[in-house]
C-alpha cells in the first residue's frame, strides 16, 4: 500500500479531514447535509486545490485545508 501519492494513505486521510470539517461547517451553519457522493467530490477537490497551493507557495496542506473549509459560505435555505 502506498503512503504518499493521490491514490495513498496521507492522502486519503486528508480527504476525509476535509469532509469532516465540510459536515461540520454544514451542520454549523443549519444546512440540509448534501449525500456523501457531493460531499466526497467537494472535499477530493479542496485537497487537490490546497495540494496545489502548497506547491506554489510552500505552505502546509492542513493549514490550507483548514482555510479553505472556513472560507466557504454557505447560504441558508429560505
Amino acid at each position: 500500500m502506498a503512503i504518499f501519492g493521490k491514490k495513498g494513505f496521507v492522502r486519503k486521510q486528508e480527504i476525509a479531514f476535509a469532509r469532516k470539517l465540510l459536515v461540520w461547517k454544514y451542520e454549523k451553519s443549519g444546512m440540509v447535509l448534501p449525500d456523501k457522493a457531493e460531499i466526497s467530490a467537494h472535499a477530493e477537490k479542496i485537497v487537490e486545490d490546497a495540494h496545489r497551493i502548497a506547491r506554489e507557495s510552500g505552505s502546509n496542506v492542513l493549514d490550507i485545508l483548514k482555510d479553505a473549509v472556513k472560507d466557504i459560505k454557505f447560504k441558508k435555505d429560505p
